[in-house]
């Protein structure tokens, strides 16, 4: 692993950025009646894709919105531009992580989108005319009349499992925003998320935008990684990282198998694998870091299991950082779909080793690890509570399994397993250790409290579905 690349400087990457910064500013205050500083923003993202099939288009929309008399068309366009600005900073990041880790490059040759029914209804219509209010109105302009105006949209699409994404992004941005009104009021707005929403929301409410991805059988041996886990007050998800190996012997690849449940607020630690755990085997090979042998298993081009219990069985004992360090360095990333090529997303496993901890006090205690004189910062907030995985262990570490991201303009490192060395032998600590049972002490009483708590829901909401 080159880490010295990961401080280079990536060419165009902060103008791509700050022509992104420019255009969501221009929201801030709205579409309605651009000022003069808002029309540098619009002219600045017109610029950015000047060269591009985009060109024409966006500079048609960024000078029709700049005199006030933007529509919907402009809008999308203006929508397109941005997105595909972000693309293009998420694929020259990942061209720059291909050149660390030396793995094969990603094909990109399956990233198409599969065939989907165009959907033109009226649904569509209305969802990108209240996304066209929201930007003429800006975030300082948003009221609950304005917001609330998403919810017959919302409640018309969910019965309909082809616009069931869409109606749970606008349902949930609709809630952020009626959680913040009046707009005029916030003393500090989330520019750049609400921005990433609503430009994702107006391309989803194109025809053909949210076609199904592209779906394969495969068969074979996955050998996981690691757990990234991740918790919301509401929701939790596990998406598990492992390298591919198809029985046919065609080239390894990196993929994900992800399972998510509800969860109540009072769920935590080590009790949200209690929720996870009835909905995929997988959790429990790799809690007992085990492969997992593979028959028909659906994959998506973008390298997404879509996990089905009844195709997969427990393997041979398989040692995630031996997987680390034979059979990761040849295995080759799935390309990301259009609308998913943005640079938070990046999360691409690696194997660091041979690695010195910086002074605590000299990086205000953050744990940031010296690989051949780079310095990498780990992403300690990542780490998940439901697991034996902490700072501590981490800084004391010889060897890291982790997830190389992309945030606030520098790489991070975020942990999935680390090996100590205790009483002269190397000791591997997971952060999904506890995925499949755990004898820890913590882990127990996580999972009592946890149990008891689910029992005590489940009967409340068995005896309100009596009623």
């Amino acid at each position: 692993m080159r880490a010295d690349l990961l401080l280079d400087e990536v060419e165009g990457l902060d103008e791509a950025l700050a022509a992104v910064d420019g255009f969501d500013a221009v929201l801030l205050g709205g579409l309605l009646r651009p000022q003069p500083a808002q029309a540098v923003g619009l002219s600045g993202l017109a610029d950015a894709v000047a060269g591009t099939p985009l060109a024409s288009r966006v500079a048609e929309a960024a000078e029709k919105t700049s005199a006030g008399g933007g529509d919907e068309g402009h809008f999308v366009a203006l929508a397109a531009a941005r997105t595909a600005l972000l693309g293009s900073v998420h694929d020259a990041l990942v061209a720059r992580v291909d050149e660390v880790t030396g793995r094969p490059v990603a094909d990109t040759a399956g990233a198409a989108a599969g065939a989907g029914e165009d959907r033109t209804g009226n649904l569509l219509v209305a969802a990108r005319g209240w996304l066209c209010d929201l930007a003429r109105a800006g975030w300082q302009g948003i009221d609950h009349e304005l917001v609330g105006g998403a919810a017959p949209v919302v409640s018309a699409m969910l019965p309909d499992p082809a616009q069931r994404r869409l109606a749970t992004l606008l349902d949930g941005f609709a809630a952020e925003l009626a959680a913040c009104c009046p707009g005029a009021a916030l003393e500090r707005v989330p520019v750049r998320r609400w921005a990433d929403l609503w430009a994702r929301a107006l391309l989803l409410t194109l025809p053909g935008a949210a076609s199904a991805p592209v779906v394969d059988a495969v068969s074979g041996r996955l050998l996981p990684l690691g757990v990234d886990v991740q918790e919301h007050a509401t929701a939790v998800q596990a998406q598990v990282h492992a390298v591919f190996e198809p029985a046919d012997g065609g080239a390894s690849r990196l993929v994900r198998a992800s399972v998510s449940a509800p969860k109540p607020d009072t769920v935590v630690g080590a009790g949200l694998w209690q929720l996870l755990r009835p909905h995929m085997s997988l959790l429990a090979a790799v809690g007992e870091g085990r492969a997992v042998e593979l028959d028909a298993m659906p994959l998506t081009a973008e390298g997404d299991l879509l996990w089905d219990d009844a195709r997969a069985r427990a393997g041979e004992p398989a040692d995630a950082f031996t997987t680390a360090r034979v059979a990761l360095p040849a295995a080759a990333a799935c390309a990301a779909s259009p609308l998913d090529r943005y640079p938070a997303r990046i999360a691409v496993p690696v194997l660091v080793e041979g690695y010195g901890v910086a002074d605590a006090e000299e990086v205000a205690g953050e744990v940031v690890l010296d690989v051949a004189g780079c310095r990498l910062r780990v992403d300690t907030d990542r780490i998940p509570a439901a697991g034996p995985l902490t700072p501590e262990a981490v800084a004391s570490s010889g060897a890291c399994l982790g997830l190389l991201r992309w945030d606030a303009g520098e790489f991070l490192l975020q942990p999935l397993a680390v090996e100590r060395t205790v009483r002269k032998k190397p000791v591997a600590v997971h952060a999904g250790a506890w995925a499949g049972g755990t004898t820890d002490k913590a882990g127990v009483r996580a999972e009592k409290a946890a149990t008891e708590a689910v029992t005590v829901l489940r009967e409340r909401a068995g005896k309100l579905l009596r009623k």
